[in-house]
């Protein structure tokens, strides 16, 4: 009862929250940071396992996949974020079971743009220096299973973006549920609300303006625009069949609700074979017409695959060493390389 319970109070809010976007606002997001994801695993499948994600990763999409773990997990990774633009994602992250039931998880990304030149009005073209811009967010989580069949996780995230002389800051959290059932745990639904907080706005001595007025000069600083973080809602299913005790191919579908950009659907498969090799990949697509809401489809609509070998460590016990890769089309661009390393014991 107390499963059936939980459900509700997430689907309810979840469906008031789909239907209460304005598509006027589409766009007027920032830190868009917070949509990408670092990690290779998940990335194969288009960041759409929400119903099945557990671990380091689940702090990424549904926190309530952070229950799922173990053990002890420990992630890096590192994403080549659209070939062609010099950009890169790197993150780190940590979880660990806690009691019979519980689990904490703590996780940081940052982007990497590279050196930039700074221009002026003076000289448009580079005065011969460079800055380099810092994207960074640290999350900590923390998931709980209730019966080994529902579990609801929740993240805190810190949010920062700033230059030498410019600074935004903020807060967000995530939370979301997951629902397991059958013989083998072989169907599972979830449900994950994401980057719900405060506005963000620039300050910082980059807003200076200097003016000359009646031989006297004045300094003032502009005002920074506020704007809201990309609130996004996930609602996922998956199913494994179970082939024989050596394979399993698992079926996951997933709609994306995201208050300031389309919708999209999508679908992915992934075989796993003696739990030491996986294999995947999804498609998505746009679910509204862009010709109808004048927005362009994302760069991440197409197909996505990846790959994971999981190499034991010791045979009297379940430590593994997994190593991820996963790729990701995208128009235009040459899509995006992600790899990370996963230590579970």
């Amino acid at each position: 009862m107390k499963r059936i319970y939980i459900l509700s109070i997430m689907l309810l809010a979840s469906v008031s929250i789909l239907f209460a976007g304005n598509p006027d606002r589409q766009g007027e997001a920032g830190a868009y940071e917070l949509l990408m994801n670092p990690w290779a695993k998940s990335a194969g499948l288009h960041t759409m396992n929400t119903a099945s994600i557990s671990g380091v990763e689940a702090m990424r999409l549904n926190p309530a996949g952070v229950s799922r773990v173990t053990g002890t997990e420990i992630a890096l990774s590192h994403t080549a974020y659209l070939v062609g633009t010099d950009v890169s994602l790197n993150a780190a992250g940590f979880a660990q079971r806690v009691g019979k039931s519980g689990a904490f998880g703590i996780s940081i990304m940052s982007v990497d743009v590279g050196d930039l030149p700074i221009t002026t009005t003076a000289q448009p073209e580079g005065n011969g220096s460079t800055f380099s811009p810092n994207f960074t967010n640290i999350g900590i989580s923390y998931g709980h299973t209730f019966e080994n069949k529902v579990s609801v996780g929740v993240t805190l995230r810190g949010v920062t973006e700033s230059t030498r002389d410019l600074q935004a800051t903020g807060f967000a959290v995530d939370a979301g549920v997951q629902y397991v059932s059958g013989d083998a745990d072989e169907f599972k639904f979830g449900i994950s609300l994401r980057n719900v907080g405060s506005p963000m706005t620039f300050r910082g001595e980059g807003l200076a303006v200097q003016t000359d007025f009646d031989n006297v000069s004045n300094t003032f600083f502009a005002r920074g625009e506020t704007f809201e973080l990309p609130s996004v809602l996930n609602i996922g299913a998956s199913y494994d069949f179970i082939l024989d005790e050596k394979h399993t191919i698992t079926a996951i579908g997933n709609f994306t609700a995201n208050s300031f950009s389309n919708d999209y659907l999508g679908a992915g498969i992934e075989y796993t074979m003696m739990n030491i090799f996986q294999l995947r990949a999804a498609y998505r697509y746009t679910v509204n017409n862009p010709a109808d809401t004048g927005v362009e489809n994302p760069v991440y609509t197409g197909l996505a695959g990846g790959v994971s070998v999981l190499v034991p460590l010791n045979k009297n016990s379940d430590a593994k060493l997994a190593v991820d890769y996963a790729y990701r089309a995208s128009d235009p661009f040459d899509g995006s390389h992600s790899f990370a390393l996963k230590l579970r014991f």
